[in-house]
C-alpha cells in the first residue's frame, strides 16, 4: 500500500461524521475536537465520555443507524463502530460522492489511514509505514513520545508568539529568516528543556531584540 501524507485543516468550516459511539469513537472526536472539527456522531448509543462532551455542545448527535443519504454535504467520515454490513454501505455512499472515508480496521473500506501521532502542541509528528507493519509505527511512537517533551510545545508557542512582532520590526524577509535560524540554532531547545528561562530570555533578547520578545510575551504570558 503507497500512501502519501497530508495535514487537514479548517475542519470547522466542513462537516464531519463520525459512525459509532463507543471508545474508539469517543477517542476520534476528542482528537478532532482539538482541530475544531465540526462533528455529527451517528450512534444509537454513546459512551459516558461522549454524553459529557455533547452536554457541553461539542457535537451534534443523531440517535440511530446510518442510513443511507447521511452523508450529504459531508467532508470526512470515519467509522469506529459498525453493526452488520453498515461499513459496506457507507464506504459505497462515500465512494460515489468523493468523500474521504476510514472505516477502522477495515483496510479494503477506506481511502484514507491514520498515521500513528506524537503531538506537542503545534508540533505534530505522524509515523505511517504503509500498512505493513504497524507494531514499528507504535514502538516509533513509543520512542518519539520519550525523545519530544514539552520543551518542543513551549518553543513552537513562543515562535509563534514571536511571528508578528518579528514581522513588524524587521520587514526584510532575508533578515527575518537569519534571525529565525539563529534563534532555532542557539540551543535555546535545550534552555527550555532544563528549565533555564533566565538563559532563554537571554538567548532570544541577544537575537530578536528586548521589545520584539517582549511584545511576544505579553501575547503569550509565559517566555
Amino acid at each position: 500500500m503507497k500512501v502519501y501524507p497530508i495535514y487537514l485543516n479548517r475542519l470547522n468550516e466542513k462537516k464531519t461524521i463520525i459512525i459509532g459511539g463507543d471508545h474508539e469513537a469517543e477517542r476520534k472526536v476528542n482528537e478532532l475536537l482539538e482541530c475544531d472539527a465540526n462533528i455529527t456522531v451517528i450512534s444509537p448509543k454513546i459512551s459516558s465520555g461522549l454524553k459529557q462532551l455533547f452536554v457541553r455542545g461539542k457535537f451534534k448527535w443523531i440517535r440511530r443507524l446510518y442510513q443511507k443519504g447521511d452523508l450529504d454535504g459531508v467532508f470526512l467520515v470515519i467509522v469506529a463502530q459498525f453493526e452488520e454490513d453498515i461499513n459496506q454501505q457507507v464506504f459505497e455512499e462515500a465512494n460515489e460522492r468523493g468523500i474521504l472515508i476510514n472505516v477502522m480496521d477495515d483496510i479494503p473500506h477506506c481511502n484514507f489511514t491514520f498515521g500513528s501521532l506524537v503531538k506537542r502542541g503545534p508540533l505534530t509528528l505522524s509515523i505511517s509505514t504503509s500498512g505493513a507493519a504497524p507494531t514499528i509505527a507504535v514502538r516509533l511512537r513509543e520512542r518519539f513520545e520519550q525523545e519530544f517533551g514539552e520543551e518542543y510545545e513551549q518553543l513552537l508557542n513562543f515562535m509563534r508568539a514571536l511571528r508578528k512582532p518579528v514581522a513588524d520590526t524587521y520587514p526584510d524577509f532575508q533578515v527575518r529568516k537569519e534571525k529565525w535560524y539563529k534563534l532555532v540554532d542557539s540551543g535555546i531547545l535545550e534552555h527550555y528543556r532544563q528549565k533555564d528561562i533566565d538563559k532563554v530570555r537571554e538567548i532570544s533578547f541577544s537575537i530578536m531584540g528586548e521589545a520584539v520578545v517582549e511584545e511576544a510575551q505579553q501575547r503569550l504570558n509565559v517566555p
